[in-house]
């Protein structure tokens, strides 16, 4: 080996260590925001408050169809024409209402969710940019294959949601 690729060597690894030393890089698992956050959990509480009684209603009128089909297919072939057709007709109108609520009842929940959310992931990322500049970190990432522990910043991301929201 050459003194002059000897000598491109030893550049290449200050190199790389004086950009090292002055890039200051972190992470951020918002998943681990989402779930673990203050915020958040307050947020899904509210949600779960707020659509409790649709749930319950939901509940009530899936047990009352289970009841009635479970009446028909005991009591079908024992009835008369007219009243079987009669049950059948009211089961399939209450099931139609019951498939149309719980549709409702999930559009409500994702949108209410979304918006839940989206205020809670708003919050994050001002506490994640108010930590960065705080810290002097150049760059956090949220998405990443894999991140080291060392740069791994969530811990102090959720202290700092979770005591903001006291």
């Amino acid at each position: 080996m050459g003194i002059s690729t000897l000598a491109a060597l030893l550049l290449a690894g200050f190199a790389q260590s004086a950009v090292a030393d002055v890039v200051k890089v972190g992470f951020v698992n918002s998943d681990r925001v989402m779930k673990e956050a203050t915020p958040a959990k307050k947020a899904q509480q509210k949600l779960e408050k707020e659509f409790e009684k649709r749930d319950q209603d939901l509940q009530r009128l899936a047990k009352q169809l289970q009841g009635m089909q479970e009446a028909l297919e005991k009591n079908g072939m024992t009835m008369g024409e007219a009243e079987r057709r009669n049950k059948e007709r009211e089961f399939n109108d209450l099931n139609r209402d019951f498939q149309r609520k719980q549709r409702e009842f999930r559009e409500d929940l994702n949108q209410r969710r979304n918006e839940e959310l989206a205020s809670v992931l708003e919050r994050a990322n001002r506490t994640i940019k108010q930590i960065a500049e705080a810290d002097k970190y150049d760059i956090i990432f949220q998405e990443a294959v894999y991140a080291s522990p060392r740069i791994d910043i969530t811990d102090k991301v959720i202290k700092a949601l979770s005591e903001a929201s006291k």
